[in-house]
């Protein structure tokens, strides 16, 4: 289908969330959507979504198809998302549609080639990446007014900060000192 290939060229939907616990930027389905929305009227195509509940043993997952069609040709593309109906803060009817709309925008976003960049899912570490040695020796630099044996803590805890989290929370102690 020709058009497809115009399309997923001119959509562009941007990840315009953020999600403040993980710290990183994420698209929904329905950023998807809205922005498929003209591009797809001005080819003239039309896309619909479907869910399909699924069993794999025991295991409940949702099957999101994403087709695309110009009235003549038919493209589909699916995408799983399990299902936890014990999802702890959830009733069943959120823990399907959580499944559901992640499903479908995986769905949409292997229709319209949107993953350029790897996605939160596979990049989130929750704050439990390492820091780099730039960052830890930019922040060893802020020590130099300090007490020597101040210093000499600071740089030490420094350099054992093994996760993201615990270096930004000796930086925050750091620039909350008053150096006279």
């Amino acid at each position: 289908m020709k058009q497809l290939l115009q399309i997923q060229a001119e959509l562009k939907a941007p990840k315009n969330q953020f999600n403040s616990f993980g710290k990183y930027k994420y698209r929904s389905c329905e950023d998807i959507l809205e922005a498929a929305k003209p591009v797809l009227q001005k080819h003239g195509c039309t896309l619909t979504l479907s869910d399909y509940i699924q069993t794999a043993g025991s295991l409940i997952y949702v099957e999101a198809v994403a087709t695309i069609t110009n009235g003549t040709d038919t493209i589909q593309v699916k995408a799983q998302a399990g299902i936890d109906a014990n999802r702890k803060g959830m009733d069943i009817a959120q823990s399907f549609g959580s499944s559901s709309s992640y499903a479908r925008k995986y769905a949409l976003s292997g229709l319209f080639l949107l993953d350029d960049t790897k996605d939160a899912d596979a990049t989130n570490t929750h704050g439990k990446e390492i820091p780099t040695r730039e960052e830890k020796d930019a922040l060893i630099r802020q020590t130099e007014k300090l007490p020597e044996e101040r210093r000499a803590k600071a740089i030490v805890a420094i350099n054992k900060a093994e996760t993201h989290d615990e270096f930004i929370k000796l930086k925050t102690a750091l620039d909350g000192i008053k150096i006279n």
